[in-house]
Parts: C-alpha cells; structure tokens; sequence
C-alpha cells in the first residue's frame, strides 16, 4: 500500500519540478539584481563617510545621532566602551556630553550609581550618521515645521 503512494507522490514531485524548468526558461533573459548583464561590469557608489560634528534633532524626544565612528567600540554584556567618555564620572575629563539621568533609572525608577541595564547597548536607540543618499523617499517633517 506504501508503494503506491511513494510512486504517485514521485510523479507529482517529477512533473512539478518539469513544469518550474519549462516556466522559468520562457520567463525570457536572465537579469541581476544590479541591472547590468551578469558578465557586466557595474561601478560601485562612493565610500560614505562618517559625519563628525552634533546633528540637529528632528522631534523631541529623539535620541542625539552620534557624530563618530563606533566602528571599533566593544559593547558586550561586560564591557560598553561609549561609556569610558560618556558615563557621568568621565564626561567633564573627556569633554563629551554626559549620559541623561534617565540613563541612570531602573524599571522601577530608582536611581542607580551605574548605567541602568536596559540601556546599556546605546546603539539600540543612537545610531551613527553616514553621508549617503537615502535608500527610501522620506517625506518625514520635523514637529516645529508646521
């Protein structure tokens, strides 16, 4: 009784994957993703660049962008580097804005001495800014500009 169910369901998978062959080859030329023939050579978009310096924030409430690279920072669950200029007890040595005290709050808003863990992985929320063209249309208008 099994071979008769294991030689229909072959058939099925056989003439399936037949008819997926013979629809793929009249789907006409093959193109890439890239839009150039597959053997072309295409040119690749410049290398965007880090911006450095503060950007404007577009609503309150946002979080800063941050204007450097954080290509190298280690951020784990024992180390987060951003913190060895940003934490409250480095900020003034290191001329970088300090962290906000809600930074500081547990869930419960308790204040603690250290970084709270539910915002320890800054990169979460703050994300460095790249000179690039946008990959989508944003028709985003910041809240003062009605």
């Amino acid at each position: 009784m099994k071979r008769p169910v294991h030689a229909a369901v072959a058939a099925l998978a056989t003439i399936t994957i037949l008819a997926g062959i013979a629809v793929a080859q009249s789907s006409g030329t093959l193109r890439s993703l890239r839009g150039g023939e597959v053997d072309e050579t295409v040119p690749v978009d410049d290398v965007h660049r880090q911006m450095e310096g503060r950007v404007v924030r577009n609503y309150r409430q946002q979080p800063p962008l941050v204007p450097h690279s954080i290509d190298q920072y280690q951020m784990d669950l024992r180390t987060n580097q951003c913190l060895s200029c940003h934490d409250w007890t480095n900020a003034g040595d290191r001329g970088a804005p300090t962290l906000s005290m809600t930074h500081y709050l547990d869930r419960a808003g308790n204040q603690l001495d250290t970084v709270a863990g539910t915002r320890w992985f800054c990169n979460q929320c703050h994300v460095p800014q790249a000179n690039a063209p946008a990959l989508v249309d944003n028709i985003f208008q910041p809240s003062n500009s009605n």
